[in-house]
């Protein structure tokens, strides 16, 4: 569904991607693992028209995306749910999750789509004139991920979603993460906790200094005796 290849990125003079390349099949669930700093940001943000590269192609369902306008390619199927959430936090739930279905393909079916989210998010349901700012961070997470959904996305991003969550809400997150791969969503998972990233993962990479130093599938990088030392502490 999403080819990179040999990726560059700059900000000014310095390189935060250098010749990054990753597949994604349909339907599977890909973990990008690394260090602060290691370019797993600017990844996403490149991919999803935020940020334009200075070399390399970025191919999603045979048409290639690089460069074009990140309005474009959401509206393409491509989503993504940002680190720190960037909810609209004077805005409800519902206006939230309004905002989620303005993209062309999304209007149509954003009545069914409204209805879905609030199934798989019931405690969004409980409050929708509450304002998004209001919300704990776990709640806000919810509806970051509802919007998302909202957007009818074929593929999505997740930048780091269990940042300053409680245990708890992880547990959750990754309950509706495992339940979204389930359903068929293609997901690109960004996480601080690479354990349970890697358990969910069919296909991970590695990321250091802006290039990919190892990939594998997720169960063999959970085994491999450099990325326990560096990311599992064993």
């Amino acid at each position: 569904m999403l080819t990179v290849t040999d990726l560059d990125l700059f900000y000014g003079d310095a390189q935060a991607l250098d010749g990054v390349s990753i597949t994604v099949a349909a339907g599977t669930t890909t973990a990008i693992v690394g260090a602060n700093g290691a370019g797993k940001t600017s990844l996403i943000r490149t991919i999803s028209g935020i940020l334009k590269p200075a070399r390399g192609r970025i191919t999603f369902k045979g048409k290639d995306i690089a460069g074009l306008p990140s309005h474009v390619v959401c509206d393409l199927g491509l989503g993504q749910v940002a680190e720190g959430r960037q909810i609209f936090p004077t805005l409800s739930i519902r206006e939230n999750l309004e905002m989620g279905a303005v993209i062309p393909r999304a209007r149509a079916g954003a009545k069914d789509t409204f209805e879905r989210v609030l199934a798989l998010f019931p405690r969004l349901k409980e409050r929708l004139e509450q304002a998004a700012g209001t919300l704990s961070g776990g709640e806000q997470q919810m509806l970051a991920i509802g919007r998302c959904l909202m957007g009818k996305p074929e593929l999505i991003m997740f930048d780091e979603p269990s940042l300053g969550l409680s245990p708890a809400m992880v547990h959750e997150l990754f309950r509706t993460i495992r339940n979204l791969a389930a359903d068929g969503m293609t997901i690109i998972l960004v996480e601080q906790n690479v354990a349970a990233s890697l358990k969910l993962a069919q296909q991970a990479y590695v990321l250091e200094n802006g290039r990919v130093v190892l990939s594998g599938t997720g169960e063999q990088l959970l085994a491999d005796p450099a990325v326990k030392q560096a990311y599992l502490g064993l």
